[in-house]
C-alpha cells in the first residue's frame, strides 16, 4: 500500500474510531469511564460535554480523509490536537499519579500514533502532484523558410 493509501486508512479509522468512543460516552457518561462510577452529576456532564467534542473530532477526521488529495495542514491541526491529548495525560500522570490501567495503552497511542500522521501528512498531496502532468512548455515558433 503506498503511503497515501496508509494516510487515508488511518484518518478514516481515526474518523470512526472517534465519533464510536465519542457517541459510547455521551450515551452512557460516567458509566463509560472505568474507576468513576461513583463520580457525581458535574463529572458526569462534563463527560458527555466533552465527549461530544470528541465525536465532532472525529467527524472532522472523517471529512479530512474524504478530500482529495487529503491536505497535509489538516492533518497536522487534527493530529497536534490528538498529541495534545496525549501530552494532558502525561501531565495528569505527573500531577495525580498512575491512572486506571485502560488509560495507559491511550496514553500510548495518543503519544506513538501522531509522528505516524506528521510523517504521512503530505503523503496524499506528493502523490496527487505526481500524477498530474505539468504544463509543457510551449512549441517554439515554426521556422521560416529562407
Amino acid at each position: 500500500m503506498t503511503k497515501a493509501g496508509w494516510l487515508k486508512g488511518l484518518a478514516l479509522l481515526m474518523g470512526y474510531a472517534c465519533v464510536a468512543i465519542g457517541l459510547f460516552h455521551v450515551v452512557l457518561g460516567i458509566a463509560s469511564v472505568p474507576g468513576e462510577e461513583s463520580a457525581g452529576a458535574t463529572v458526569d456532564s462534563r463527560e458527555r460535554f466533552y465527549n461530544a467534542i470528541f465525536l465532532g473530532y472525529g467527524l472532522s477526521w472523517l471529512w479530512v480523509a474524504r478530500q482529495s488529495p487529503i491536505p497535509a495542514k489538516l492533518v497536522h491541526a487534527l493530529t497536534a490536537v490528538f498529541l495534545l491529548g496525549g501530552i494532558g495525560r502525561l501531565l495528569s500522570i505527573a500531577v495525580h499519579g498512575l491512572p486506571h490501567w485502560w488509560q495507559l495503552p491511550l496514553t500510548a497511542l495518543e503519544l506513538l500514533l501522531p509522528p505516524v500522521y506528521f510523517w504521512l501528512a503530505s503523503a496524499d498531496e506528493r502523490a496527487t502532484a505526481a500524477r498530474t502532468p505539468t504544463a509543457a512548455a510551449p512549441n517554439p515558433a515554426p521556422r521560416q523558410g529562407r
